[in-house]
């Protein structure tokens, strides 16, 4: 299994954990099918209340779609499978609150996830940026869920700057995108303690306002969404001038702001 479950029956809090720290976390077709099951599970225990999204290892939360994945496409231009559309809890009709807990790196695919938890919390050490441009591809999803978590000018900046820049832990709680710093390795401790309190409250009154959060968001998010494919089909590179680029990578350290 690429993912955990750990579930205390006690206070109603289930973990969710990424589990390719040799991968930091980056997600394969294996990991997107587990994250799916859980997700779709978790609808049906009633004992889970509230729940923790982290990733293992304390290098990343999750660097996004593993390179490596194979992800069969149709010959039509009009047609796209994304395999990241459905990793998160809402896409899977999960309206139970969701806090993310991240250590080490969030990055490209890694947003799909962040965009649809309820709040995220962070250790000092964790660090925000979008590869796309840099490999020649449109950060077109990512990008719409960022934009309605932190101002126009921060998401565009992230998302333009590629690998050159890091948004620091401390500058994305400045922006709104992280609610609360924890000393590094302490993220998931402070994350299941939100969502102990929460999941101590009344279930109907808690997931009944999850609904109406996102719902005050999700007109807009399905009309950019409907423009996603075409974005993608006309700015991405081919997929070898991609790993070309990708290859042949600077060495240095991005600026961390």
């Amino acid at each position: 299994m690429s993912v955990r479950l750990d579930t205390d029956k006690d206070t109603g809090v289930a973990v969710v954990t990424l589990d390719r720290p040799a991968r930091l976390n980056a997600i394969d077709l294996t990991m997107a099918g587990e994250l799916r099951e859980i997700w779709r599970a978790l609808r049906f225990d009633d004992t889970v209340r509230a729940i923790v999204l982290t990733g293992a290892g304390g290098r990343a939360f999750s660097t996004g779609l593993d390179r490596d994945a194979v992800v069969p496409q149709p010959g039509s231009p009009y047609m796209q499978d994304d395999p990241l559309l459905t990793v998160g809890p809402k896409a899977n009709d999960l309206w139970k609150p969701v806090v993310a807990a991240v250590e080490g790196m969030a990055c490209g695919g890694a947003f799909y996830l962040l965009g649809e938890c309820e709040f995220v919390v962070a250790g000092t050490g964790a660090v925000f940026f979008d590869p796309h441009t840099t490999y020649g591809m449109v950060s077109a999803y990512e990008s719409v869920l960022m934009a309605q978590r932190m101002p126009y000018g921060e998401v565009a900046r992230m998302m333009l700057m590629g690998t050159a820049e890091r948004i620091s832990a401390r500058r994305a709680y400045e922006i709104g995108l992280v609610g609360e710093l924890t000393e590094p390795g302490g993220a998931v401790t402070a994350a299941t303690a939100c969502a102990t309190v929460v999941a101590g409250y009344p279930p109907t009154g808690v997931q009944g306002t999850v609904r109406a959060l996102w719902a005050a968001k999700e007109a807009a998010r399905a009309a950019a969404y409907a423009q996603a494919p075409h974005l993608i089909a006309l700015g991405n590179l081919p997929t070898a001038e991609q790993a070309r680029l990708f290859a042949g990578r600077r060495e240095g350290e991005p600026r961390i702001r």
